[in-house]
């Protein structure tokens, strides 16, 4: 009981701790499990670890194989929240790489791995190219808290998330044909048996997960399973598809519930979100208790086999050679550019599955007495702390070394997917910004998502928000709802988060009526509150741009906007393209030259002006 309890308190502690130092949660967690485990038999009294993760006739929490089941099943569980975040609508641009990176990176990365670990650590070629199967995985355990904190261009971003979840069941697959391979034997016999497993993985991993997800979106759609229990019952789910597809194809449960959770995560399913935030809950304790338990069950002796300039060779190669070198490959003739690609080949984390499936496997090869098994597990979880270590350290420093470090995040967050914000993310997307709407209202972001939009069903009030890798490039924020208290409280929470370079909201109604006293953080107009706003778009549902020649000229065209209720003033567009948000009180603005536009909403100036023209025009029905 007292080390069950220990594991949970000092997993939360290192949670914290990783949170405070924004670093990647597994390096604080393995070094606990380190200093619980084998480093503790150094000042015990007895020689024994403070916390045995495997019984072994005195102490211990799990018996025989049960510590690798509670092991596949956390796993299961974290891959499938992993892949209720994956979106389609991420990979427009970067789907082609994302395919070569899990097919022709991983065979890079298995190829040079086995071939390095062969010849540097002088392991047998069956015993390396299990090594090498473990090492091809990234994880989002890892990755995701990395990206949080470097903003980055979106498809640098999409390109590290969407390997990480994808390659975790693909290097699953690839180490079970390994150890298939080492306990079978080679020549037809290992040649038929892995392409029956390799069939049987891919079929039914996909026509479970395929066939689940869509009978759990029917029930919840159909309230077949009342709210309160929603969570637990797709908990069980995911255990049930879990389990039964490795019965019918061992190793295959992990795919399965990836595609469990990418087919719910891209369906217009109702209580997504909160189904999201408890597998996020479940997910940070189960990688807590996990890392500490796998760390913890590795034994001093072989920490020693692997403590030598081999490892330290083997390491640089995998980190500063293979990684690079499946990533060049894999983006060849791809849009990404050089100094995104060196990034992507620079940040390769390992992460639990690699951990958990090494610890696995290495046992049951020691059992069997093969050669060389002993030093599987320890070299895995070096190669997994080493890489977590080197990338949570650098990877920001990299990241502005090559140039991908966005100084500036030109990224625009606009709180509420209302019509007056759809018609402005639609302008602002147009003008090439990146633009996130995030509404609680399910139909206005399906709204904006059917025009193109991003958009999130999201609650200001949670501290989700700020998790989001998809915002790490924001640098403006617009509160546009029609609750002023929302928008106060998003301006005031989110502030140093997403308005680095400007934090703005719409007036009230009571600040409208006492011009004198309009906030600071004023958007657009100081007589224009939400209703005007949503007036005026009801009218004339469109976006104009009108050159300018001078600043007077500017001046004029403000002052008309003030007298007519139907025109609304909101960017300034220079000839370059880059777009000046407009305060309340229309002064404070850059120097206005030639060649600069005003950019508004509502009807047209009634002027005879030829080059003004009309930019985005929406025909909704509402």
């Amino acid at each position: 009981m007292i080390e069950l309890a220990m594991i949970v308190i000092l997993g939360i502690v290192a949670q914290w701790v990783a949170w405070r130092l924004k670093l990647p949660a597994i390096l604080p967690l393995i070094l606990i499990g380190l200093l619980v485990g084998p480093v503790s038999t150094l000042y015990t009294a007895d020689g024994a670890k403070l916390i045995e993760p495997i019984w072994n006739g005195k102490k211990g929490l799990f018996p025989g194989d049960g510590l690798y089941y509670f092991v596949s099943l956390a796993i299961s569980i974290i891959l499938f929240e992993g892949g209720l975040t994956l979106k389609r609508s991420e990979i427009a641009n970067v789907g082609p790489i994302i395919t070569k990176l899990i097919t022709l990176g991983t065979l890079t990365t298995f190829i040079g791995g086995g071939i390095a670990a062969h010849y540097i650590m002088d392991l047998s070629w069956q015993i390396s190219f299990l090594f090498s199967g473990l090492i091809i995985v990234t994880g989002p355990t890892v990755i995701t808290p990395i990206l949080r904190n470097i903003p980055l261009k979106k498809d640098v971003s999409a390109v590290l998330k969407w390997e990480g979840i994808l390659i975790d069941p693909i290097g699953a697959l690839v180490a079970v044909l390994v150890f298939e391979f080492i306990s079978v034997g080679e020549g037809q016999a290992y040649t038929k048996t892995a392409l029956i497993e390799f069939g049987k993985i891919l079929l039914f991993g996909t026509t479970f997960g395929f066939t689940f997800a869509h009978a759990l979106a029917f029930a919840i759609k159909r309230n077949f399973i009342p709210h309160y229990l929603l969570n637990v019952v797709s908990l069980s789910v995911v255990l049930l598809v879990f389990i039964e597809s490795d019965i019918f194809a061992h190793e295959s449960g992990l795919l399965a519930v990836v595609v469990m959770g990418m087919v719910l995560g891209n369906m217009n399913l109702p209580n997504i979100k909160e189904l999201l935030y408890f597998k996020e809950s479940l997910s940070v304790l189960l990688i807590s208790i996990l890392f500490i338990l796998l760390a913890a069950n590795i034994n001093l002796e072989d920490v020693k086999l692997i403590y030598n300039w081999d490892t330290a060779i083997l390491f640089a190669i995998v980190v500063f050679a293979i990684r690079p070198a499946a990533v060049f490959l894999s983006a060849y003739k791809s849009n990404l550019k050089l100094n995104e690609k060196l990034f992507i080949g620079w940040v390769g984390p390992r992460g639990i599955v690699a951990a958990g499936i090494a610890s696995l496997f290495g046992s049951k090869l020691i059992a069997k007495g093969e050669p060389g098994a002993e030093i599987i597990t320890p070299l895995v979880f070096t190669i997994v702390l080493g890489t977590v270590l080197l990338n949570a350290t650098t990877a920001r420093l990299f990241a502005k070394l090559v140039g991908v470090f966005l100084n500036k995040s030109e990224g625009i967050l606009i709180v509420g997917a209302s019509k007056v914000s759809r018609l402005i993310g639609r302008y602002l997307q147009r003008n090439n910004r990146h633009v996130v709407l995030i509404d609680n209202n399910r139909s206005n972001v399906e709204k904006a998502k059917n025009l193109g939009l991003e958009a999130l069903t999201a609650n200001i009030y949670s501290d989700n928000l700020t998790d989001n890798i998809e915002l790490n490039d924001v640098g403006y924020l617009m509160a546009l709802t029609a609750n002023s208290d929302i928008n106060s409280y998003a301006i005031d929470k989110f502030r140093s988060e997403f308005g680095e370079n400007g934090s703005f909201r719409i007036v009230s109604s009571d600040e409208m009526a006492d011009p004198e006293n309009n906030p600071k953080e004023g958007l657009f107009s100081h007589t224009d509150d939400f209703i005007k706003l949503m007036e005026t778009t009801r009218k004339y549902p469109a976006i104009h741009e009108i050159e300018l020649t001078s600043e007077e000229h500017y001046h004029g065209l403000i002052e008309l906007t003030r007298k007519d209720d139907d025109i609304i003033p909101l960017f300034i567009k220079t000839p370059s393209g880059s777009l000046e948000i407009i305060g309340s009180f229309s002064d404070n603005v850059q120097e206005i030259r030639e060649g600069f536009k005003l950019v508004y909403l509502g009807k047209m100036f009634d002027l005879d002006v030829e080059d003004e023209e009309e930019s985005v025009v929406i025909t909704e029905s509402d």
